[in-house]
């Protein structure tokens, strides 16, 4: 049974539940099944010898994950040898819209939608409420080995990541 963290995180201002462990860092990163706009299978794999950074957001469409995506893409394109996923539920027929329309092109959308592993396997699967099903906001950054050494859970859904230290991290 998946565990439920309660009030883990609030969406503006309410308590919301997590399904899934938290990470921390020195963690091997759980291996995922994700979608690509392609429609393609993209896991953990995909990019071995990279470092990443993954960022989980409730969905492209709303103002603070419009513009955490449109910021790390900005970012990208400076960090050697990494590559920026942002994983969301949006489908990947609609993730591939909008990075058309914001001209995204550095980073790599991932669409969650076909399945609550991923969620539940980093912690950041929303149980319960209006966003239910959909990813809390967190940060990852995850080395060439496959080892987490940045791991940021957003407190309230609505405010922005450490982008800095993220990216720190995704250099060190």
């Amino acid at each position: 049974m998946t565990e439920i963290r309660t009030g883990a995180i609030t969406l503006k201002g309410t308590p919301t539940d997590l399904a899934g462990s938290e990470l921390k860092i020195g963690d091997a990163a759980p291996d995922f099944l994700l979608q690509n706009n392609a429609l393609e299978d993209v896991m953990l794999r995909t990019f071995a010898g990279k470092t990443l950074v993954i960022a989980t957001v409730p969905s492209l469409d709303t103002p603070v994950c419009h513009l955490e995506t449109k910021r790390f893409n900005e970012q990208a394109g400076s960090l050697a040898n990494t590559q920026v996923l942002v994983v969301s539920t949006d489908l990947p027929f609609g993730q591939k819209r909008w990075c058309g329309a914001e001209s995204v092109e550095d980073v790599v959308t991932l669409s969650a939608h076909r399945s609550s592993a991923f969620g539940e396997s980093y912690g950041v699967l929303i149980s319960g409420g209006p966003f239910d099903q959909c990813l809390a906001r967190a940060i990852f950054v995850v080395n060439d080995a496959g080892i987490l050494t940045h791991v940021e859970y957003v407190k309230e859904v609505a405010e922005h990541p450490d982008y800095d230290t993220a990216l720190a991290a995704a250099q060190d």
